[in-house]
């Protein structure tokens, strides 16, 4: 299964140059040593090829779906998953992805003037439509963040439980902090900090290729790091896959608790039949379950005013707070090299007292949002303590919903046919 995936890798090349080809025309030669800007995303594409893209997403939803729920075919999920790493990766450039649509969504409601676009918020609706009913049939082989990762994935290793789990919360607490930052204006932080940008557009800043490279060699070893403990999207994901009506299976017929599934999931994502005797008593789990409440509330309100505090720092990578902190700089040291926004903001005209006043309304309101990403943290973190006190009974192994990439690695290891006899 290692040398198709990597042979399945060669097929990202066809389409590798095709994807460059979409890159804007080179910039006019300016003569005045103005430099012009990168943008962090590309320009908006014309409404067909937007819609188009829709169009493939939809398509590549449905196979998922159907390889992973009714054909269980893992080459087949790799196929699709080294396409969707050509298309929506090389070729589209990373943009507009589910991953970031989520930016565009929250500054819609936060600013009236914002429009969203019909093609983003249908690349924000349909992966979480599908997980509500299949599970994460989006991350097995249709996102291209994960697919990068899926393909040169060669030797798992797997992450104890003790170290998974809370890391497994950064996800909700970076989903909060883009909440934060795309309502406020200060910008789309995920975009802009995307892990494989660098690698998708062939070239970025010596930061963004340093972080591609250090996602790529950690992939190598580690499944889907990026997808498991970063992806703010993954998170949402999460949530509607615990509703999932039909998730995958592990066993297409009774399963008879070989083991060998679990032993197969690079994600730690399968859970072991229950134990006789590991369930505690009513009483002990009511009691368990008390504490750990009343521990949240504390937890909640200390996390809240840890972030009322916090928010003005939180507040320094606005732009407009940016500005106001070299503008005071080059106030205070005038032979110091001016930068760019200064410079901008000088032959605008306007007066610096007016960035000041606007830097220091968004510091006070960031007060109020980093008090809400606080309690936002307390819930996450209270939620997480209360869940593990929260077991069920399972009489067989089960693929976690919100923890299970769908990516049919148990499907070959399960020696059970469909008519329940074993290979």
């Amino acid at each position: 299964m290692k040398r198709t995936s990597l042979a399945l890798t060669g097929l990202l090349a066809p389409l590798l140059a095709m994807g460059q080809e979409q890159k804007r025309q080179p910039p006019p030669d300016f003569t005045s040593g103005y430099q012009l800007p990168s943008p962090t995303t590309p320009v908006p594409k014309e409404a067909l090829f937007a819609w188009f893209d829709v169009g493939v997403l939809l398509l590549a939803l449905v196979l998922a779906a159907y390889i992973v729920l009714s054909r269980r075919s893992r080459a087949w999920l790799l196929v699709l998953t080294a396409f969707s790493a050509a298309y929506f990766g090389f070729y589209r450039l990373g943009c507009v992805c589910s991953v970031g649509s989520v930016q565009n969504v929250v500054l819609a409601f936060a600013e009236p003037s914002y429009r969203l676009g019909l093609s983003v918020a249908a690349f924000f609706l349909l992966p979480l439509l599908f997980a509500l009913f299949y599970g994460r049939v989006f991350c097995s082989g249709v996102c291209p963040l994960g697919a990068i990762q899926e393909l040169v994935l060669v030797k798992p290793l797997r992450i104890p439980d003790w170290i998974a789990g809370p890391l497994g919360l950064v996800p909700f607490l970076y989903l909060g902090l883009a909440v934060l930052y795309a309502s406020s204006g200060a910008g789309f932080v995920v975009c802009r900090y995307d892990p494989f940008i660098a690698l998708y557009r062939l070239g970025s800043s010596p930061l963004m290729a340093w972080l591609t490279g250090m996602f790529l060699a950690a992939s190598l070893f580690i499944g889907r790091p990026y997808c498991r403990f970063l992806c703010p999207y993954g998170a949402l994901l999460r949530v509607a896959s615990w509703l999932a009506s039909k998730p995958a299976r592990i066993a297409p017929a009774a399963c008879i608790s070989c083991h060998l599934c679990a032993k197969e999931c690079p994600y730690g994502a399968i859970l072991p039949p229950s134990a006789e005797g590991d369930r505690a008593p009513l009483h002990q789990l009511r009691r368990t379950l008390a504490r750990r409440l009343a521990v949240a509330a504390p937890l909640v309100v200390c996390l809240t005013v840890l972030g009322w505090f916090a928010g003005p720092a939180m507040a320094r990578v606005h732009p407009k707070v940016t500005l106001a902190r070299e503008l005071a700089l080059s106030l205070d040291r005038p032979e110091a090299p001016k930068t760019l926004a200064v410079e901008a903001h000088r032959r605008l005209g306007r007066s610096d007292e007016e960035v000041f006043r606007e830097a220091a309304a968004i510091q006070r309101s960031f007060r109020f949002g980093g008090a809400a990403f606080g309690a936002w943290a307390g819930v996450v973190v209270a939620a997480y303590t209360v869940s593990l006190a929260l077991r069920r009974r399972r009489r067989e192994y089960v693929a976690e919903p919100g923890t299970c990439f769908a990516c049919a690695r148990c499907f070959a290891s399960c020696p059970v046919l469909p008519n329940g006899d074993r290979s």
